[in-house]
């Protein structure tokens, strides 16, 4: 076969690669798992009663900051682990930074605070809870988003397991704080991310297993 008719052969059925398809699939797979983590969490929940109340404190607002942001980290981290080649130098920052900002804000106010109040603020009253009512209203996201980026081209399939469940995690944490009564920022930074950590942990161990070809 001469080289020309070879190369012709190769090209036969290419079609070209729609443009943000990733972004869209990603889309759709928050968007399905957020759906399903709210349900849940209005089966095995509530919302809380004084939720208006609540939106009123700044606390609160920082708490949905920090899941939003590393909300944004995961789908910036499935996105570029999904796509073979492209450089993820930059993932470890875009998730590090708002976990480094809540525990300055953490470490603040234990600081500042009264000696007898620290374990309060560091405990609340869910602490033995949070992480694995986080983890469990993660499901319906993790299976949501393992379904988007199989249809992708991943390759370094651990990490991108990892960044699976971080999405998930951090998407099922900000459903979470419609009932979550918690607004320390000692308590956000230690528990809310070990219920982020739980699925992403869970996705690095089975991202092999779940995203291989």
């Amino acid at each position: 076969m001469k080289t020309d008719e070879l190369i012709g052969l190769l090209a036969t059925g290419i079609e070209a690669v729609e443009p943000h398809l990733a972004e869209r699939r990603y889309a759709k797979a928050i968007a399905a798992g957020m759906a399903g983590a709210g349900m849940m969490m209005l089966s095995l929940l509530q919302v809380r009663a004084d939720l208006a109340e609540a939106a009123l404190s700044m606390m609160f607002w920082i708490k949905l900051g920090f899941v939003g942001a590393l909300l944004l980290a995961g789908a910036f981290a499935s996105i570029r682990f999904s796509r073979p080649g492209a450089r993820v130098n930059s993932v470890p920052a875009f998730i590090g930074l708002p976990v480094l900002v809540m525990w300055c804000l953490a470490v603040f106010a234990l600081i500042t605070a009264d000696a007898d109040q620290r374990m309060d603020l560091l405990l609340g009253k869910t602490w033995s809870v949070c992480p694995f009512l986080i983890a469990t209203l993660s499901i319906p996201v993790f299976v949501a988003v393992i379904w988007a980026m199989k249809g992708l081209a991943p390759t370094n399939l651990r990490q991108a397991g990892f960044s699976a469940g971080l999405l998930s995690g951090a998407t099922a944490a900000l459903v979470y704080c419609l009932h979550c009564p918690e607004s320390s920022a000692p308590f956000i930074g230690l528990w809310y991310s070990l219920g982020i950590l739980i699925p992403a942990i869970f996705g690095a161990s089975v991202g092999r297993r779940l995203l291989q070809w």
